[in-house]
């Protein structure tokens, strides 16, 4: 693991704990960037994840990570409906 995070999605979004993420940008409901402290060696990394209703309850929303570069990857959840949904537990690791 290169990179992971713990984060609140609601309301003022912001960072629990981390390894190798400096900062975090809500860009819009439910879509963050995450930049990483130290870059990747490339973009060619995995970034996975899951969130829940609190930080202690996993629940099933749809998380779609993805490299944008080798300094940072953007995060969207869906819910069920596959609308955004903020969720108030975000857990994000990247591999690389």
């Amino acid at each position: 693991c290169k990179a992971w995070v713990n984060f609140n999605g609601t309301g003022t979004v912001a960072i629990r704990a981390s390894g190798n993420v400096s900062s975090l940008v809500d860009n819009a409901t439910a879509n963050y960037t995450i930049n990483f402290t130290t870059a990747m060696s490339d973009a060619n990394y995995c970034p996975t994840g899951m969130a829940g209703t609190s930080a202690t309850n996993p629940s099933s929303p749809n998380l779609a990570a993805f490299p944008v570069d080798s300094s940072s990857c953007k995060c969207e959840l869906y819910n069920t409906n596959n609308q955004n949904l903020d969720y108030a537990g975000v857990f994000l690791a990247v591999f690389r």
